[in-house]
């Protein structure tokens, strides 16, 4: 690479704004909007009252009356983010309202159609995906307020009450202890270019902190989320219709194709944070967890893919490490190598808690509060991998990854 491609790259890599990431939220869409222009008002009066209509049964019914509306008068990209945020989840309650066993094969054009066209202008997928559910699904009770659990509040929902809630706002703030790290690996990058071997190291500190963090955060999961909620009402509404036994053809958008067409359900591999962190590290992941994640990175707003490729296409932070025969540089890698094994083993025991253990307790009793949980998708994420050999694999390609001195 000529220095003067470097240095350019450099100059867009400092830019984080450029790539639709804050300085102060990272990949979170800072402060959403709530309120669609008067225009969109059908589809805010089904979306705000979606819980109730879906558990009544009555969603499908007040969706087939729905006008089809054009996408042309919302303003802006703030505004498009909400209506697809909108416009995903009345689809997943229009789609799984009866439960697994009756799904809607047919999505009617007047949900299709514009789901569709604000899908192509935001360069997403037409099915809920993580930018929705999370990054633009979050407002504060108190503007001055801080980011904390209980001044945070979702905008829309699905079924699941407080735990719903819980799960979509601590995964808020997984998002946000990430920020510290985006940022880290900015100032890295550019200390590998320099080089400034002192500004790397700072960098590398800050990364295992904000890593660290992340874990910490991600165990506020056990105090929010109630296991049997999340298997056995949540989740159904995060599946797809790619990889899925119960719709193993895919759904039709009616007026868009007369072929159905295969969406991937929501996962925590949508999410850029874990992806910028793997290609900043160089942890090379096996063919078949690479593909799904790659794969996964058309499922992210498209300026987040972006920021992740031009990270993999800055020089190798490990051979500069290595090279530099700097074992204060060697050691700081690893300890961010390490943490990020350590987030990935600690994401595995919420996934068995949350996934296999649910699932094997609903087997054996069926509450009777809850729906049967669903079965289709009984050990695969909703994003349908076969989630716990999948997480296991990248976590052991991770501590793979850990260098040793040469020589």
């Amino acid at each position: 690479m000529e220095p003067q491609n470097q240095n350019l790259k450099t100059t867009l890599l400092l830019s984080l704004g450029r790539f639709h990431i804050s300085e102060d939220y990272g990949f979170l869409l800072p402060n959403p909007l709530k309120e669609l222009p008067d225009h969109y008002k059908p589809w805010m009066e089904i979306v705000n009252k979606l819980p109730h209509l879906i558990e009544s049964h009555q969603l499908r019914a007040h969706v087939n009356m729905m006008p089809l509306l054009n996408c042309h008068f919302l303003k802006g990209y703030r505004e498009q983010r909400l209506a697809h945020l909108v416009l995903s989840f009345i689809t997943m309650g229009y789609v799984w309202q009866e439960g697994e066993t009756q799904p809607e094969q047919v999505l009617p054009r007047n949900l299709a159609l514009p789901f569709v066209d604000v899908s192509r202008n935001l360069g997403l997928p037409p099915i809920l995906v993580h930018s929705d559910l999370v990054l633009t699904n979050w407002t504060k009770r108190n503007p001055e307020g801080p980011l904390e659990i209980r001044n945070l509040d979702t905008i829309v929902s699905f079924p699941g009450g407080e735990s719903l809630r819980g799960f979509i706002l601590v995964t808020v703030l997984v998002e946000k202890a990430a920020v510290p790290g985006i940022k880290a690996l900015v100032q890295a990058v550019k200390a590998v270019l320099q080089p400034s071997q002192d500004s790397l190291l700072q960098a590398l500190q800050q990364l295992r902190l904000s890593i660290q963090d992340i874990t910490r955060t991600l165990e506020q999961m056990h105090d929010y989320v109630d296991p049997d909620i999340f298997y056995a009402v949540i989740r159904i509404f995060l599946s797809g219709w790619k990889d899925n036994p119960a719709m193993p053809l895919g759904l039709i958008y009616e007026g868009v194709s007369k072929e159905p067409l295969k969406y991937s359900g929501g996962s925590a591999a949508q999410s850029s944070v874990l992806h910028a962190f793997d290609e900043f590290l160089g942890i090379r992941h096996s063919k078949e967890s690479a593909d799904f994640l790659h794969r996964m990175r058309d499922y992210m707003p498209p300026s987040h893919k972006a920021f992740i490729e031009e990270i993999q296409s800055a020089p190798s932070l490990r051979d500069y490490t290595l090279s530099s025969g700097n074992c204060q540089l060697l050691t700081a890698y690893n300890q961010c190598t390490e943490a990020l094994a350590e987030l990935r083993s600690y994401h595995i025991t919420v996934v068995t808690k949350y996934l296999i253990t649910a699932a094997a307790k609903a087997k054996v009793r069926r509450p009777s509060r809850l729906p049967g949980p669903p079965q289709a998708l009984e050990e695969r994420g909703t994003g349908g991998t076969a989630v716990l050999s999948f997480l296991k694999s990248v976590r052991d390609k991770t501590l793979e990854s850990v260098l040793h001195p040469t020589g």
